[in-house]
Order: C-alpha cells, then structure tokens, then sequence
C-alpha cells in the first residue's frame, strides 16, 4: 500500500516513539487497473491457504507469438490470454470455483504440492520491450513498479528478454534495499507457446519459487535452477542453459522435488524497512585490457565525465607489468576521484594481488572487485557513485564491501571454525557415530527443535551457536509459525530483535494466514510491533476485515488493541460490513480512552454508517454526552489549526 505520512500525538509514549503512518485502502496503483476486484477478493479470503504473485512482463522471447506471416514477434495481450488455455499454467476449474461472479479473475497455478496454492496476476509492459533495448530508466520503471505495489503481493515475477537479463537482475538486486521478498527473473530461448519450449517451465518454476519459498532475494530462474542475480551471466545462445552461475552454486534446484540452500541465500540484517534506491549513475563504464592496447585508448576511455570503470585484466587480475604508460593513466583517474574496480576477464575465479602484474593496479589506487561478474561489477559501480550521502572514500569502501551477496568476502567470522553444538556431540558419543553422515542426520532432526527450545527460553547464546551450526532461520513447525511468530506471542523483544537482525522474514504466514505482525498485535505487544514495522512488516488484512477488528475492539472498550493497530500503520477510520467505524462503536459503549485514542489519529468524526447515524449521534442516543464535548473539542481544535495554516 502507498502511505501517506501524519503526526503522532502523545496520548501514550509508545505511540510517541514511532513514526505512525496511516494507509489508504482505497489505493490500487495504475497497474493494476482492471484487477483491483480480483486482488481484493484474494486479500479478503484464504490467507492461509494462497499466495499472490505478480508478473511483470517487460518483453522478449518468452511471450513472443506467430503472426500472420508465421513470424515471431511480441503481440500485445496475447500472453494472458493464452496462458488461460494452457491448464499446466492455469487452473480454470479452481478459478471459476474460488473467484465466481468476477469478469477478470486471476490466474491460477494448478496444484503444485507446495503449501499454498499460488494465485499470480500478469502486468504487460506497453510497448513491450526487447531486451537489447533496455535501459537504466527501464531498471528505475520495474523497481518503482515492485515498490507501488510490493505489500499487495507475496513474490514477484520479471519476464524479460535474455540478452541483458544478467544486467537487470543485477541492478535490482542493489536497487531494492532491504528486500524482504522473492524478485525472480526469466526469459527463455523458445517462447512459452511453441510446441518445444523452455518457457513454460521457466515460467512456471518461477512462478512457484516466488510463491512458495522465502528467498528475499532478486534470483534468475533458467532451465531448473535459482541463480542469485547478481552471480548470473548469459553463457549460451543456443543451450536451453543459457545462463549460469560462474563462482556460486545455485540457491535452489528444481528436480523431481526443489532442493533449496538456505545456509546461500542472502538476507537483510538490518532493522530497515523495504525502499527503492531509483537514481543511477550513467557515468560507467567497462574497460576490457588486450595486448598492446594503447595508453591513449585508456586515457580517452577515462576522460570526465566518466565517474568509474570496471577494468577487466587477464588471469587473477593482471596487467603487463612493463606498461607503466597504462599504469601512470590509472593513477591520474583514480587521484582525480574516478572509481576503478579491477575484474578478471575469466568466467570462473577471482581477482588476487599474489602476482606482481597486479600489484601495480594496487598501487595505482585500482580496487579488486574479487569475483565479481562485470554485470554485477557496474551495476555496483553506477548504484554506489550515485549515492549523494557517500563521500568518494566511503564509495571505495562499498566497492569492496560484499552488499548483496555479489562477491565472495570471506570474513573473520567465516574462517572460524564451527564448533559443534555440545548436545550432538554428546549423542555421537553416546550412539558410537563416527560417519559425518550419520551425524549430520541427527543434526537435521534435533537442531530445529533445539532452535525452538532456545527461542521460548530466549537462550541468546544458544541461539547464536544453532545459528553457527546451520539453522534455515525461517523453518516453520506444524502449524507454520516460524521462530519469529513463536518471539511475538511470548512477548520477547530481545529475541524478536536478534531474529531479524540474522535475517527472519516477517512476511510469512501461518496456516491461518497470520504473519508474525498479526501475532504481536493479538497480544498487544507495542514494542515488539515497533521493531517489525521498523523492518518493513505490514498488514495484509483487507479494509472490510480490517474493519471489523478496529470495530470489534472499539466496541470492547480495548484502548491497547486500537493502538496496537496504530501503531500497525492500520487506517483506524476504516468501516465494517454494516458501515460502522471504530468511533462509531466507541461511542456507543462510552470508552473515553478509545475515542482518545481514535481522534489522536485523526479519524473523520462525521462518517455516516448505513442507519445513516455519526459517531455523535451514537454517543448522544447513549447518553454519552461528555463524549460529544470530547469530539466538539477536539474539530474546533482542527479548525483552528486549519485556520492558522490558511492564514
């Protein structure tokens, strides 16, 4: 949802310690004109039970069809269309069943044996677009597009074209800050339409992965495998392989059953909320060494405005030597604030200063780029120039700094070794194992419910060791509350912090479609609502649904709950089924501390529900008529602050 900022009064000081932000329900972004009733009615209904994908189609070979001359090409809403007589991409019969009496129902994928069934929506870009022709402002556009509608959706799906996929997946993976849901990108070699094709499960198996899997990452889905993006580089253009993962495995593989690694996937450790970074540096650049290439090729390649390059050498990063023409170049741009980065020309291995040949580039003031793929080189280069709030150093430290899982850093912490948790070793010992496999075996069986153990204990130097031993963060039990629901319900905000700051998702959803934000809020839990806020939780509730809770609680005279809500970003001036706010409902029963708590949020005080009664007529047919001086007060307040701001 779009938010649109208002003040936060001192009613209460937990209200006063975070930056409430009060949500239009009403708003549905441009596009997705034309669904709006069919992502309403998923909203509303059977949380629990699905997941909601949108696809953004960009273009390329995926969705080209047959014109009339027989003849290949991109045709406008056509791939929707066709998609819905395909019935291994569309399940019509659940459709007409789950979304009767809708003229536009969403597409749905038929019954993958995943836990939710995934409901997804298609977006066609117009003009569609090849991918030869994309550009930095094309990037901007499918990032902006994610963030306008990225709390209505669980995962999202980029169709576009191969050629320059590798540089889309990249850039989004360092536009969009803080990620906390799944970003695949496919295309494919064969449209998804011809009778022999890699599309259709291209598109498919990305459809799942972005439905089904808590991997908060911008991914490449190709021919069965999940690549991190910004690790990925088109390799063929011929093999239905056509991309690979040059220095990294892949996240998942998607057999007869999909074998993810959860210990690879990257995930935000930061109490920061998902944003959109839209601004780009053009000022880049690629500059490939070849024998006997010229100083004044160089120098002419680094003229301003050329604000960095990424200098790809031979081998581990080596230069000739002897041309100290070449190196004298570098160090003029680098000593003129140009940022170098230093990557090898090779497909596979990283840079490395053990050879004099690169020494030089060093001291030349040339930073190793280690093993990162020249796609992921300068869309680094392009996103970091263009941050204003980072002076040039801080700049060369991001370059080397690993910020998205592009580069393989190995820290301190990765060269420790682990030691393994005393309780296994204890039952090795005692059951005389002594393969590594049987080991691991009761590693796999006992680790999650150590983890779940030392989360309701709040054991936090328990958890860091089952952290160190390899624990998928996000491992839901029976019911599918995750360690993160398990924290909310007992109230533990250490615990809730250290959760999120090694990468829980607070966007999974129990049986019963409850996210870990929905746990907190039944409980009251204000602080704990605090901190996932803060990292970019959000309700998922429909405006009707949502209604009737802030109602419900009004009508209990539950203070805590309405603010608990507040501070949920939740719009506390929205109507139930019968056209009834929260105020309505305080009046009614005369609680003082809600209605304090409502207006304090600045909820309309003249809404008319279907009996066509206000809020004040309700307080003054219950006699609650210290409530309607409340009220008065509180409009000539506003008046008079609308007043003073007129004149």
């Amino acid at each position: 949802m779009i938010r649109t900022s208002s003040s936060v009064t001192s009613l209460d000081e937990i209200s006063a310690s975070y930056d409430v932000e009060v949500v239009d329900p009403t708003f549905v972004p441009k596009i997705l004109y034309g669904h709006r009733a069919s992502i309403e009615s998923v909203v509303d209904t059977e949380l629990g039970i699905e997941s909601r994908v949108l696809v953004l189609y960009t273009g390329g070979t995926i969705g080209m069809v047959r014109n009339d001359r027989g003849k290949l090409a991109p045709i406008p809403q056509e791939l929707e269309a066709n998609i819905r007589r395909y019935p291994h991409m569309h399940d019509e019969t659940y459709a007409a069943k789950r979304f009767n009496g809708l003229n536009n129902p969403p597409l749905v994928l038929p019954d993958c044996k995943e836990k939710r069934r995934v409901v997804y929506w298609v977006y066609e870009y117009d003009p569609l677009l090849d991918s030869s022709n994309m550009t930095m402002d094309d990037w901007i556009r499918v990032a902006k597009d994610i963030r306008g509608v990225y709390e209505m959706f669980d995962g999202f799906v980029v169709l576009h074209g191969t050629d320059t996929l590798a540089y889309t997946a990249s850039a989004l993976s360092f536009m969009l800050e803080n990620l906390g849901k799944p970003v695949v990108i496919t295309g494919s070699q064969i449209p998804i339409f011809e009778t022999r094709s890699d599309g259709r499960d291209n598109f498919v198996g990305s459809v799942i992965m972005a439905g089904s899997y808590t991997i908060p990452e911008v991914t490449v889905f190709f021919n069965n495998k999940l690549y991190r993006g910004n690790r990925t580089a088109k390799v063929s253009t011929g093999r239905l392989q056509a991309f690979d993962s040059p220095n990294m495995s892949p996240l998942a593989i998607a057999g007869i059953s999909i074998q993810v690694d959860y210990r690879s996937v990257f995930r935000p450790t930061c109490l920061e909320k998902f944003t959109v970074f839209d601004s780009l540096n053009r000022h880049v650049g690629i500059l490939r060494i070849f024998p006997s290439i010229s100083a004044d090729t160089v120098r002419s390649f680094l003229q301003p405005p050329m604000a960095g390059a990424v200098i790809q050498t031979y081998g581990a990063g080596n230069m000739p030597s002897n041309r100290t023409d070449i190196m004298e170049v570098l160090k003029e741009a680098t000593e003129r604030g140009v940022i170098l980065v230093n990557i090898t020309q090779c497909m596979h291995g990283s840079v490395d200063t053990v050879y004099e040949t690169g020494e030089g580039l060093v001291e030349a003031g040339v930073m190793a780029g280690l093993d990162m793929t020249p796609e992921a080189a300068l869309t680094k280069l392009s996103y970091v120039l263009a941050k204003k709030e980072w002076d040039n150093e801080t700049k060369k430290v991001m370059m080397t700094t690993n910020l998205r899982g592009e580069m393989t850093a190995v820290s301190q912490e990765d060269e420790m070794e682990t030691r393994e948790l005393d309780v296994i070793s204890s039952i090795a010992r005692v059951l005389q194992l002594s393969s590594s496999d049987d080991i691991e075996h009761v590693k796999e069986l006992l680790i999650p419910t150590l983890f779940f153990t030392a989360i309701v204990n709040a054991d936090i130097a328990r958890l860091d060791e089952i952290y160190h031993n390899g624990i998928e963060i996000n491992l839901q039990d029976a019911s599918g509350w995750t360690a993160l629901h398990m924290a909310c319900n007992e109230g533990l905000s250490e615990v809730v912090t250290w959760l999120l700051q090694h990468g829980s998702s607070v966007h999974v959803r129990d049986k019963l479609g409850r996210t870990p934000l929905s746990v907190a809020i039944e409980n009251d839990y204000h602080k704990i609502i605090g901190l996932l806020i803060r990292t970019g939780a959000h309700l998922t509730d429909s405006p009707t649904r949502l209604g009737e809770a802030v109602v419900t609680a009004a009508a209990a005279g539950h203070a805590q709950r309405l603010l608990s809500y507040r501070l949920a970003e939740a719009d506390l001036s929205c109507t139930d089924p019968c056209g009834r706010t929260a105020l309505h409902a305080a009046c009614t029963v005369g609680s003082e501390e809600c209605i304090r708590v409502l207006l304090d949020a600045n909820v309309p005080t003249d809404v008319r529900d279907r009996t066509d009664l206000t809020p004040v007529m309700c307080a003054e047919i219950n006699n609650n008529h210290h409530l309607v001086e409340l009220i008065a007060a509180h409009e000539a307040r506003n008046e008079e602050m609308r007043h003073s701001m007129r004149s």
